[in-house]
């Protein structure tokens, strides 16, 4: 295996609230939200960059936003944010507008680039590519064609066979995938919303969903269902060579809190 070239920390669906004593379904969202950064900087390594694929917030506020920023500031490590269907995309570029953190859609480092799309739909839980997304995309894997090249979205572009989570994938994603599968530069699509760990391939490149910071959907569920098992995140390790390993981690305490009997949130 070679050294690797660039490792990501990727954590999701954070639903921080406006305070930080605020609960979600009876969980303590940002105090999930520390709990496992400090796991993921103490049990690991360091990172080359620290992803957070969407929904930062649950009802979004310059406070929530500054608090998660002034956390995230403290590892001192290069950041890029995404919005999710829960975001406000224009106040997360006014807030995460630092040296480090920032919602950029393209990041190179050596011979990767990440590039960042937006699939929200302001006011729908579900996800879309604009053509102005879809042509970013299309720009970044042509004028890099020397570059492998990591996607991270909020919204999943493959199903999750939970059928009432597979009515907010991308709406679009024929077309999104129809531009990767164009591209073999492409070697890895990670996305957030899904509350749940995604493994999957679409032809050679690598599909994922990351776990939440906090409560977890049920896997294979027909209706909205949530399970207690522990928050996660996932790192990336991404090697000269393109070829990508990644693994899935969670804290070791299961969320006795959650409210289960929750119709939705």
């Amino acid at each position: 295996m070679n050294i690797p070239h660039l490792s990501v920390l990727q954590l999701s669906d954070l639903h921080v609230l406006p305070t930080p004593e605020d609960k979600l379904l009876g969980v303590a969202t940002e105090s999930y939200f520390h709990a496992v950064l400090h796991h993921a900087f103490t049990q690991h390594k360091n990172y080359d960059l620290l992803l957070l694929s969407g929904d930062l917030a649950q009802s979004p506020c310059e406070k929530s936003y500054m608090r998660i920023l002034q956390k995230v500031q403290q590892y001192d490590v290069p950041t890029r944010c995404l919005a999710g269907n829960h975001d406000d995309f224009a106040l997360m570029q006014k807030i995460f507008n630092t040296q480090k953190v920032t919602c950029e859609k393209q990041t190179i480092f050596g011979n990767w680039q990440i590039v960042m799309l937006n699939s929200q739909i302001l006011g729908s839980e579900k996800g879309h590519l604009a053509q102005s997304e879809l042509n970013f995309l299309e720009k970044a894997l042509s004028e890099n064609t020397d570059l492998f090249t990591l996607i991270a979205v909020h919204h999943n572009c493959l199903p999750t066979e939970s059928a009432w989570l597979d009515t907010m994938t991308i709406q679009n994603s024929d077309e999104f995938l129809e531009i990767v599968a164009r591209h073999k530069n492409v070697k890895v699509i990670t996305t957030g919303h899904i509350h749940q760990e995604l493994n999957k391939q679409f032809g050679d490149v690598l599909v994922l969903g990351t776990p939440s910071t906090c409560f977890q959907f049920t896997p294979n569920s027909e209706h909205f269902s949530m399970d207690r098992t522990p928050a996660g995140y996932r790192i990336l390790d991404l090697y000269e060579d393109g070829s990508v390993s990644t693994t899935v981690y969670r804290l070791d305490t299961s969320l006795q809190e959650l409210e289960l009997d929750a119709a939705g949130y």
